[in-house]
């Protein structure tokens, strides 16, 4: 029963966290058509404020749940890669 309860727990943060992303990517594809839209340049190489502070929260998280054997170290190194790489 504890491995049972350990894979849905694993299954529901694991996808907790492709929704999270997923959700993020579209936001911020939106974001760019808004701006192709209104034909204004988008500006090169910089981020918004929030946006790194954002991944260190995430990248946190993961690290906790990791720490607690709810993910696998593949499972955390690919969560990892899917936030620093949005």
């Amino acid at each position: 029963m504890p491995g049972l309860i350990r894979g849905v727990a694993r299954t529901a943060v694991v996808a907790g966290t492709a929704t999270a992303v997923s959700n993020r990517v579209s936001r911020r594809q939106q974001g760019r058509w808004a701006q192709q839209s209104n034909q204004e340049p988008a500006p090169a190489q910089q981020q918004p404020a929030g946006d790194s502070s954002d991944k260190l929260d995430q990248l946190k998280q993961l690290g906790e749940l990791k720490s607690q054997g709810v993910l696998t170290e593949a499972e955390f190194e690919d969560q990892k890669r899917k936030i620093l790489d949005s």
